[in-house]
């Protein structure tokens, strides 16, 4: 299929915006309280030891869900959807990225400019998965296909609760070293804003002691990675390789239930949010109807729970732009491309 560049995307639908769909949405912020006082409740609770086993499970879920909840906002933020102001909106982001111990420099290089620069580029896309030539020569490649989300990969359920702490730590080392994306200064800056997180929940940790810390904090970074995970290894994870950055080829949208959806920020609609990295998602239903109307046939959406299925059902090493191979077995897969979309929603693979 013929790749169209994402500026002939955003031309056609900001013609038919109205001006206020760009602007922040800065009451988007009221989430960041709401979610700050579940965790410390939830915290105090675990703290005291009030309801035993069960109930510190049940809150180390709802922890979980805040600190991904959280970083749904420090996403938006960073990408200025939120409030202007640098200062500002790295204060934000550093808050609700805490819990992954992510510095909010790091982030806005390594996703903002270069994921979204490169998207699905097989060379300078950090989140895109290896060819087969990388996963040949690069002992690392071939271990971090191991781990990953796929066709017999029993350990790839670990890239979903390890995921974006892994990753982050990756590209703190990767792509904040290289000099084309973060000077020398900025570089060291992201090391120190990362060691003063970890020092924040080593102090955390002492004060509760490990079981306390287990519940308060390791077992929701889990699940914190297992919900944000889940929504970014389907937003690339099955679709090709580009040369040109397309993002209804290269990206993938997801639906929900509506209670989700509202709990994630609309973080789902990830085609409109690479056509749109600066507008508020709360925006993004409005732009999905307008490029279903106007390219039904490109446009890539199923629910969240059937890409995921397809992920386990398909290799992660790409053999071609458009073919995913099992290096062990040499079983190839087809990527997922526009016309199979409504196939993969009727439950083939």
């Amino acid at each position: 299929m013929q790749e169209i560049n994402i500026y002939t995307y955003a031309s056609a639908l900001k013609a038919a915006l109205p001006a206020e769909a760009f602007r922040p949405h800065p009451w988007r912020l009221a989430w960041i309280p709401l979610h700050l006082a579940l965790i410390a409740a939830a915290i105090v609770v675990i703290a005291h030891g009030w309801g035993g086993i069960a109930v510190a499970g049940v809150l180390s879920l709802v922890i979980g869900q805040s600190f991904a909840g959280l970083a749904f906002v420090g996403h938006e933020t960073l990408h200025g959807s939120v409030v202007t102001g640098r200062r500002r909106r790295h204060l934000v982001g550093w808050l609700t990225l805490l819990p992954f111990f992510i510095s909010p420099r790091l982030w806005t290089v390594w996703h903002n400019q270069v994921h979204h620069g490169h998207t699905k580029h097989p060379e300078l896309d950090p989140d895109c998965y290896p060819s087969l030539a990388t996963y040949q020569r690069s002992r690392v490649a071939r271990v971090v296909d191991r781990y990953s989300l796929g066709h017999g990969h029993p350990a790839g359920f670990l890239s979903l609760i390890l995921g974006m702490t892994g990753q982050s730590l990756q590209c703190l080392f990767k792509v904040g070293g290289d000099r084309r994306y973060m000077t020398r200064r900025e570089h060291g800056r992201a090391l120190a804003e990362t060691g003063l997180d970890l020092a924040l929940w080593a102090a955390l940790a002492v004060a509760l002691g490990p079981v306390g810390f287990l519940f308060a904090y390791l077992i929701p970074l889990l699940v914190a990675n297992t919900v944000v995970m889940a929504y970014i290894h389907t937003n690339h994870g099955l679709s090709p390789l580009t040369e040109v950055n397309d993002p209804l080829l290269n990206s993938l949208s997801v639906t929900t239930p509506r209670l989700l959806r509202v709990l994630h920020l609309n973080f789902g609609y990830h085609v409109e949010h690479h056509i749109f990295p600066k507008m508020s998602p709360a925006n993004a239903p409005r732009v999905s109807q307008m490029i279903q109307e106007r390219w039904p046939e490109r446009y890539q959406i199923m629910p969240l729970w059937r890409a995921l299925l397809l992920l386990c059902r398909t290799a992660r090493i790409y053999r071609s732009a458009t073919t995913l191979v099992d290096p062990r077995t040499g079983r190839s897969w087809s990527t997922l491309l526009p016309r199979d979309v409504a196939t993969a929603a009727r439950g083939a693979v």
